[in-house]
């Protein structure tokens, strides 16, 4: 059963336990990441046997395998994904960022270049369940941005196969390889390359405490997105709530993974009592109610607070992945919210809403990391490239402040360069 608090310190001290380290799986990943860069392909197709039970001949899906596969693919769900990733496109869409010139001094043009990065890998996770979802939220920013290649690596089932929804939704979003290979040793291939999988410039996209450690592992070599850790929901709710509702809710993210995090801050003592019992009357009628129950009883809990605002408050400490906002006008409180992955306004807005269909991004920061870093957006596709032009009559006005900068830093031939560009008398101190 969920804990009910009314001291925040309290509540927030079981989150420093829940996120200790695991060194075993920093040696198992290291392990990993060393024999896929030393065996390739076939060190994909033995840990494939060894963690998926798949027999696989290769590691490539086959370009007719993903057409079928979108061809079988039921009418109704083919039309929710199109329509969804017409709302991802068009979120998305307005983040694009433009080059810019600055030539606001005699002889000089100062600005800024965007190029998309060229090799991207997605990692779609297919264990306990397959989220077709993350497909079309990773690769449609990647597509916006320009990305020439993009690529998805992806568990396979005992069958050997990827998941066939999985392969629809990589056909419309315009996947252009697909690999059936999970795990760490999928983010080792995508950073290293093997025979058959291309190495990228960058790998985004969740996964197990696994996957999110190779990333770390691996990040330096490549870029990463994030370290995604376990879903997260935080729900602020006045006592006008209907407990039905927030309890659904928290369970939405509850049923995702054992270590999963679901928090109700409230200031209605009865709302708080209401939702604890609600919990228990929804949690048994899940097909997921195992990893529900377990990720309630152990990671989920209530607080009590004074007021709506002492709520808020207590969210920007935690920084949760995902903040609803159930009262009365939550467009008065959204200004006061610093530190959320994506935040879902009034009671009409559940989180499942930005998981599938509102267009932004699901790709969000965990495990308090909304305090510095952002959704994934076309943003982590591109590079932005400065430039600089001098004429020589622009640099000889600023040559001697150059030389003076550089010579308090004791850098003579920072100074020297400067200089000497000018013809200026360069041992001149």
């Amino acid at each position: 059963m969920i804990k009910i608090y009314r001291d925040p310190a309290e509540a927030l001290r079981r989150d420093e336990a829940v996120e200790a380290r695991n060194d075993g799986i920093r040696d198992a990943v290291s392990a990993i990441i060393a024999d896929v860069r030393e065996r390739g392909d076939a060190a994909l197709i033995d840990l494939a046997r060894k963690f998926d039970r798949a027999e696989l001949d290769s590691v490539e899906v086959p370009r007719r395998e993903i057409d079928e596969a979108a061809e079988k693919c039921p009418p109704e769900l083919v039309r929710v994904m199109k329509k969804a990733a017409e709302a991802i496109r068009a979120f998305h869409s307005r983040q694009v960022r433009q080059p810019f010139e600055i030539r606001d001094r005699d002889g000089v043009v100062l600005g800024q270049k965007i190029t998309p990065i060229e090799k991207v890998g997605l990692y779609v996770p297919g264990g306990t369940a397959a989220y077709p979802s993350s497909v079309l939220m990773n690769c449609i920013p990647a597509k916006i941005a320009g990305c020439s290649e993009i690529v998805m690596v992806s568990p396979p089932s005992a069958g050997g196969t990827v998941s066939s929804v999985i392969l629809a939704a990589a056909k419309i979003a315009g996947v252009d390889r697909v690999f059936r290979v999970g795990g760490a040793q999928a983010v080792a291939a995508l950073a290293y390359g093997t025979e058959t999988v291309p190495k990228v410039d960058k790998i985004v996209g969740p996964g197990n405490a696994y996957v999110a450690e190779a990333k770390r592992q691996v990040f330096g070599r490549v870029a990463i997105d994030m370290i995604a850790g376990p879903s997260e929901i935080l729900v602020i709710a006045d006592g006008k709530s209907d407990p039905a509702i927030l309890a659904a809710d928290l369970l939405s993210q509850a049923e995702h993974d054992r270590m999963a995090t679901a928090i109700l801050l409230t200031d209605s003592e009865e709302l708080a009592a209401a939702v604890r019992d609600e919990l228990e009357r929804q949690i048994p009628a899940l097909p997921r109610r195992d990893i529900a129950r377990e990720s309630v009883d152990n990671n989920g809990r209530i607080v009590i607070l004074p007021d709506i605002p002492s709520c808020v408050a207590l969210a920007n400490e935690i920084a949760p992945e995902h903040l609803e906002l159930c009262v009365d006008s939550p467009f008065d409180f959204l200004e006061s919210v610093k530190n959320a992955g994506s935040v879902f306004l009034g009671r009409n807005c559940p989180e499942a809403l930005g998981d599938y269909l509102a267009g932004p991004n699901h790709t969000l920061p965990t495990s308090g990391t909304a305090r510095f870093s952002s959704p994934l957006s076309v943003d982590d596709f591109i590079k932005k490239t400065q430039f600089t032009y001098f004429t020589a009559d622009a640099l000889a006005k600023e040559a001697d402040d150059i030389a003076a900068f550089a010579r308090a830093e004791g850098l003579e031939a920072h100074a020297r360069s400067a200089l000497s560009r000018g013809k200026k008398e360069i041992n001149e101190k």
